[in-house]
């Protein structure tokens, strides 16, 4: 569908005359410093289930909230303008974390470290890409495509702001002063639930993992006849907020495709083959020694990984019309661009001069040809500018279209890997120094597709608010920014933290090197390095003879000391002292890397790949969008499952809350931004952010805690049935239905 030419008739909340507070220092700071907190959070999610959630509703209730507290002690009364100013650069964060977690862990699985400075260079420089990139296009799909794209995000935004509205705000508005009653009282009571609903996840997780209170996950396996097959959930809270976010279809459907590999593949995989004497590659013991982890790790791995391919292709396939459009319209907007910001222009239709966003994305072009991390040569740096601009121009269409929860972000990531990937084996560019490269190119474009959605929804609010889009655009290139500085430390720190070192004579005894031809050297860090802090050769090894591929660490006599089983992606959970540790399954991640590997160096298992694909094409075929399920498949189910919960909690919520009088007249779309917007959402929000901090700062602490941390689960071992026993996972579920039952009745809303 074009665009319509003709400028919507929008009147803004605050008309471009108005001369209020906007860009000021405090509005600055507040936003970068939550979108940090938010990125932080968004990123241990996606590692661990592949998704993130949108936080621009989260921290404008949060800015409003201080903002308020602020004034109490004193201060001057913010304004719309700069609560806006500070969701915009405190929406930069997640958008940022989903890019790096779906992409950069992908180094590691192929073999390579973590590098700080590799990390780091892609998130700024992809970040920063895609909002320059968006700038352009800002008149045609935010002002001119207003009727025709939402921005369901970025309009529900709008609302949460206008509804809280300052007296100061309001008189410039032309409302009629309500002397703070309304506003403030709702103000008031939308801050609480939020702030509730981070301070129980906190608590809840503090007490669920540091203190031991109860099992973290309650499993329950099958005996005959479903021998191998098992069920069970994570009890996190800020899994079913993410459930009760992402809402019904998509959290019942991701715990479909858990069904389907925990119920029906790992059981019908052990069914056949529990009478076989040699093993099926690619696994490497006899099927009937597997237990069902390792039945996932070996064969239903590959099968999620071909379903996710095929599901992000189909949808990206699908979008295919909305691409032609958007493209179109970008390349409309830049012309339109180019005469941004002269004097005479209104306050509220003033962007970055397009001189200025040339020379931003042309310096970093640039500096992503020479950075050395990047391993980048020019090809890269070109496919880099050309998938860049196509990516992001869809995101910011399809933000639009479906919402930033919909948007297929790592199909377009899975994309541009295939063909960078390709492109590399025409060259005849294949080998692990070419792995780096086609990886920096997926991640930078994966980051900018992602920001520029994000950019978009900031926009539109800002332009239903009246905000100035200049400013705008340099609040969140300032978070951006500020977020790609600690989302790289965070990351190194969470893989760190998860990483374990296994004695080689376990999983690879007999083999020896030559250590005088390895110039690597590294000690164990973290709680091992108590008991052994010498330093070591690295020594990575290729093809499983023998033992796992991997990085080793290697004694001066060329004996194997430890195998580095990683915090994410990893495979052992325990330590060799007995403890437990958690690990980051990383789907997406995982996902690229098999693309990258197999296609440059053609070591994937295809049979089992297109067994994957084959799933989300009969899905596709039966009228199924794949690729929720899809993710399902390759995640374990203790993930899924309680995403569906909170998925069934937001169902019940709604179902009763259709019924009352103020939702009679809305049709099923605007039932479905009010329930976005309802103290439910807020809640659960906050379960998202209080949890999933909780997780990075006990997980970044436990390398310090040791003693504290076994010495709780000793005592609870012995003396807490809510963690060991007979009944334990049983038990566990108490505490658990406890936070599920109070986001029911907080969502739930009274009759008006």
């Amino acid at each position: 569908m074009p665009y319509d030419p003709a400028p919507a008739p929008v009147k803004p909340y605050i008309p471009a005359t108005a001369n209020l507070p906007e860009f000021t220092i405090r509005a600055l700071v507040m936003g970068v410093v939550l979108g940090m907190i938010f990125g932080a959070s968004s990123l241990y999610l996606v590692l661990k289930v592949g998704l993130t959630v949108s936080a621009s509703i989260p921290v404008a209730v949060i800015a409003i909230t201080l903002f308020g507290m602020f004034k109490k002690m004193g201060g001057r009364e913010s304004t719309i303008l700069e609560n806006s100013i500070t969701q915009t650069a405190g929406s930069a964060g997640e958008s940022l974390a989903f890019g790096l977690g779906v992409t950069m862990p992908a180094i590691m699985i192929l073999g390579f470290d973590l590098e700080i400075s590799r990390v780091m260079l892609v998130g700024v420089l992809g970040g920063l890409l895609g909002i320059l990139m968006m700038i352009p296009m800002r008149r045609t799909m935010i002002v001119e495509g207003h009727r025709e794209l939402k921005y369901p995000e970025g309009t529900a935004c709008a609302e949460v702001l206008k509804a809280a509205a300052t007296e100061t705000s309001r008189e410039a508005a032309g409302e009629v002063r309500l002397e703070g009653s309304d506003a403030a009282v709702e103000a008031k009571r939308r801050a609480a639930i939020i702030f509730g609903g981070f301070g129980l996840g906190l608590l809840y997780k503090v007490a669920n993992v540091s203190l031991k209170g109860w099992k973290d996950v309650a499993n329950f396996e099958f005996g005959a006849p479903l021998k191998a097959g098992s069920a069970g959930a994570e009890i996190s809270p800020e899994l079913v907020g993410v459930g009760y976010i992402i809402g019904p279809r998509i959290a019942f459907t991701m715990a479909a495709g858990g069904v389907l590999s925990y119920l029906m593949l790992i059981p019908m995989i052990k069914f056949f083959g529990e009478l076989l004497t040699v093993p099926v590659s690619p696994g490497t013991m006899l099927i009937k020694d597997m237990t069902p982890d390792d039945i996932r790790d070996a064969y239903v791995l590959y099968i999620g990984a071909g379903a996710v391919a095929a599901g992000g292709l189909i949808s990206l396939v699908r979008s295919l019309p909305s691409i032609w459009n958007g493209l179109k319209g970008g390349l409309a907007g830049m012309g339109k661009g180019k005469g941004a910001a002269p004097a005479s222009t209104l306050r509220t239709d003033q962007d970055i001069p397009f001189k200025w966003v040339a020379i931003g994305c042309l310096a970093i072009i640039a500096i992503i040809s020479f950075a050395t991390p990047l391993h980048m040569n020019f090809l890269g740096a070109l496919l880099i500018l050309v998938f860049g601009f196509l990516f992001a121009t869809v995101s910011s269409r399809l933000t639009g279209e479906v919402g930033s929860s919909s948007n297929p972000i790592s199909g377009m990531a899975v994309a541009t890997l295939l063909f960078t990937c390709l492109i590399f084996l025409v060259m005849g560019w294949t080998g692990g120094r070419y792995y780096v490269t086609a990886l920096s190119v997926g991640a930078i474009v994966c980051i900018a597709a992602s920001n520029a959605g994000t950019t978009s929804q900031d926009l539109k609010t800002g332009f239903l608010v009246g905000s100035t889009p200049r400013l705008q655009q340099y609040a969140i290139l300032c978070g951006a920014f500020a977020s790609a500085l600690i989302l790289g430390p965070i990351l190194l720190k969470l893989n760190d933290a998860g990483t374990v070192y296994v004695p080689a004579a376990q999983v690879a005894p007999g083999i020896t090197v030559d250590a005088s031809k390895l110039t690597e050297t590294a000690q164990l860090q973290g709680p091992q390095a108590e008991t052994d802090n010498k330093t070591y050769k690295v020594w990575r090894k290729v093809g499983t003879a023998g033992g796992p591929e991997g990085k080793y660490l290697v004694a001066d006599d060329g004996k194997l000391a430890y195998l580095v089983d990683p915090g994410i992606n990893g495979h052992h959970h325990t330590r060799p002292d007995g403890t437990e540790v958690k690990k980051y399954d990383a789907p997406k991640a995982v996902l690229m890397s098999y693309i990258i590997k197999g296609i440059l160096d053609q070591q994937l298992p295809w049979t089992l790949v297109l067994f994957g694909v084959m799933i989300s094409v009969v899905l596709e075929m039966a009228g199924i969008q794949a690729l929720a399920f899809s993710v399902g498949v390759y995640l374990p189910l203790v993930s899924t499952l309680p995403i569906a919960i909170g998925g069934a909690v937001r169902w019940a919520a709604d179902r009763r809350n259709n019924k009352l009088p103020q939702y009679a007249e809305l049709n099923a779309e605007e039932r479905v931004a009010a329930g976005d917007r309802s103290s439910g959402t807020l809640l659960a929000s906050g379960y998202i952010a209080g949890g999933a901090l909780a997780g990075i700062i006990i997980a970044i602490t436990a390398g310090v805690m040791t003693n504290f941390d076994s010495m709780m689960a000793k005592w609870a071992e012995g003396a807490n049935p809510f963690f060991a026993g007979p009944q334990s996972d049983l038990l566990s579920l108490i505490p658990y239905a406890a936070i599920v039952l109070l986001l029911y009745w907080v969502a739930r809303e009274k009759a008006r």
